[in-house]
């Protein structure tokens, strides 16, 4: 498999295991305390910070990042010469990063967010990258590498515009786009997008045209078609196509090989039809080529009716757009994650879906930019709660986040960062040693959980010297094989150690001071 290259990749491929983990802290909830959440920081190191609730739990990962067109003009820079990127590129690649072409700032900016975003994503999740021609070659490579060659699925292709002018020298560009990987494209179901209701309403047990009634047929050997009898009597030997009632075309199985009750008939206009239960329409194969769920100017006129007024975002993604993908997956109780938020239209259209079917789908959303809180926040705040006036008027969909900023590292060098609460730090602890999300025990307070038959403790106080000892030990409840034990001294002796099948390890902090 061909490997991209790039003047700066080196030091870039494995930055992501070096980013600290961080604290989320919560500023405020608005609305319902649903398990939405808005993040304000760098995406790197939020996107790190997810990681000890997250790994493996996002289903559906959704992100537009800068094309890299070279356009200064707009407020999410596509040149990546961002203040912050610029910094963090001097920090990570050093001096040689001034030698970086704008395709090579691109693929340093990328590459690690891509990595933590692999780790985020669950066995069966599917993640969607938005792209045009500037840099889709590139990004196509390094995704490759990433989530591995045999998990691409395919690349959407979205019509962005229809007719108009273009700032394309040569061709009229009315499309971008899509990129779309599994984690495990092995674990990966059958994607089949359902129907709407306006589709499938006809196909309802009753509606307005009349009731349906199950054929009581017998399984006739011998037969090469098999006539259905109605509740009035009348008897069809074909089917509403005017053909044989012998077999079903969609599914290739003889009437014969159905189970009772498997067809039913309705009488539309005095007349008998006759519908076969597996040929009811619930849904379709997506197609690759998108030219029915919105374009850029329809984004636009969304964002003029949320915020009464025009000029928000160049070319922002319409809510169809990311309702039609996120309806790749049939999980209306999967978390989304966005970490390029922008103005928010991913939690626009997770929300819509969520009114519409009664989901509970939820939604992480990052964003960099200090339009996190006046463009990202607030959209969604107006979503929940309805916009627009008039004939433009919407409902409110219901629903509430939590907005969050990045705060303190964990660890300061080697050292815990005491200013960080016990619990952000026992959650970051039992992570790194099982992967796992923290469990919660009140009756014992320094137990973090149990994984593959081993008790995880972390005997911590921030103000005191905390020792393993045999008084400790009485206090512990959980039964295991092994265990696992953090303190800032042990009094126990190897031979303790070993007969209780414990593993002590020193906290890593400045004792010296308490």
């Amino acid at each position: 498999m061909p490997i991209l290259d790039w003047i700066g990749k080196e030091k870039v491929i494995n930055h992501h295991m070096e980013v600290p983990f961080r604290v989320l802290e919560p500023s405020y909830t608005y609305g319902e305390d649903s398990g939405n959440m808005i993040i304000h920081g760098d995406n790197l190191s939020a996107l790190k910070s997810l990681l000890p609730r997250y790994e493996g739990k996002i289903r559906c990962i959704y992100i537009d990042p800068p094309y890299n067109t070279g356009n200064e003009g707009w407020v999410y820079n596509d040149n990546v010469n961002d203040p912050r990127i610029r910094k963090w590129l001097g920090e990570v690649v050093g001096t040689e990063g001034e030698d970086l072409s704008r395709h090579d700032k691109w693929l340093c900016m990328m590459y690690p967010r891509l990595k933590l975003l692999h780790r985020l994503l669950a066995e069966d999740g599917v993640i969607f990258i938005s792209i045009d021609s500037n840099e889709q070659l590139n990004l196509r490579y390094i995704c490759d590498e990433i989530f591995g060659k045999q998990n691409f699925i395919t690349e959407l292709i979205w019509q962005k515009k229809k007719g108009g002018s273009n700032d394309s020298r040569y061709v009229a560009v009315e499309h971008e786009y899509i990129a779309m990987y599994g984690k495990n494209i092995t674990a990966l179901e059958k994607i089949f997008v359902k129907y709407d209701d306006s589709y499938t309403s006809r196909y309802k047990e009753e509606d307005e045209k009349g009731k349906f009634f199950w054929d009581t047929f017998k399984r006739k050997s011998g037969k090469q078609y098999y006539p259905i009898t109605c509740p009035d009597g009348t008897i069809l030997e074909k089917d509403d196509n005017g053909e044989p009632i012998s077999w079903l075309r969609s599914e290739q199985r003889f009437l014969s090989d159905l189970e009772e009750g498997e067809v039913r008939i309705i009488k539309i206009n005095g007349k008998w039809t006759v519908h076969f239960k597996q040929r009811m329409p619930l849904g379709y194969k997506p197609r690759s080529i998108i030219t029915e769920y919105g374009t850029t100017s329809e984004g636009a006129e969304e964002l003029k009716t949320i915020f009464k007024k025009t000029n928000i975002f160049s070319n922002p993604k319409p809510v169809a757009l990311i309702s039609f993908l996120l309806k790749f997956k049939s999980d209306d109780e999967m978390i989304v994650l966005d970490s390029f938020a922008g103005s928010g239209t991913t939690a626009h259209a997770v929300l819509n879906m969520n009114k519409q079917d009664g989901g509970n789908r939820k939604f992480i959303l990052i964003e960099m930019c200090d339009y996190a809180e006046t463009i990202t926040a607030e959209r969604v705040k107006r979503v929940i709660d309805g916009y627009g006036d008039g004939k433009k008027a919407v409902d409110g969909t219901g629903g509430g986040f939590t907005f969050y900023e990045l705060g303190e590292t964990l660890l300061n060098g080697d050292l815990l960062n005491e200013n960080v609460g016990a619990d952000k730090i026992r959650e970051y602890v039992y992570f790194t040693e099982t992967k796992q999300e923290l469990e919660h025990h009140p009756d014992e307070p320094y137990f973090m959980g149990k994984y593959l038959d081993t008790a995880y403790y972390f005997y911590y106080e921030k103000d005191s010297v905390t020792t393993l000892d045999r008084k400790f030990l009485h206090t512990v409840k959980t039964k295991a094989e092994s265990y696992v034990m953090y303190a800032d001294r042990c009094f126990l002796s190897d031979e303790q150690l070993e007969k209780f099948h414990i593993t002590f390890k020193k906290i890593p902090r400045d004792i010296a001071r308490l």
